[in-house]
């Protein structure tokens, strides 16, 4: 009797076991090098700050002119401002260094 439940316990497990290992794999696979890219890019959008040369989703360059918490004001030559949302921004192509004032 305790020999057949024993049994029953380990044949269960050994069903489950090819849906684990599947779910470990697309876990390491998938899921974490996702959240590792949203939290890089989340990071990145949060340090932007005025004067940073951008890129936008749609391939526009510039500099930013204004920043809020929901908008970006984006300078694209001399006469040319345009609004974006800051999801927008693709990537930073370079940094302003603001001077430090003491």
């Amino acid at each position: 009797m305790w020999l057949a439940e024993a049994e029953g316990g380990s044949n269960l497990l050994m069903s489950l076991a090819p849906f684990l290992l599947m779910f470990v794999v697309f876990y390491f696979l998938l899921i974490r090098p996702q959240q590792k890219k949203s939290k890089n890019r989340n990071s990145m959008l949060r340090a932007l700050s005025k004067g940073d040369k951008v890129t936008t989703i749609g391939g526009l360059h510039g500099t930013i002119a204004e920043i809020t918490d929901d908008t970006i004001v984006l300078k694209v030559n001399d006469v040319t401002r345009l609004t974006f949302d800051r999801s927008a921004i693709n990537n930073v192509t370079a940094r302003t260094t603001e001077p430090k004032s003491e």
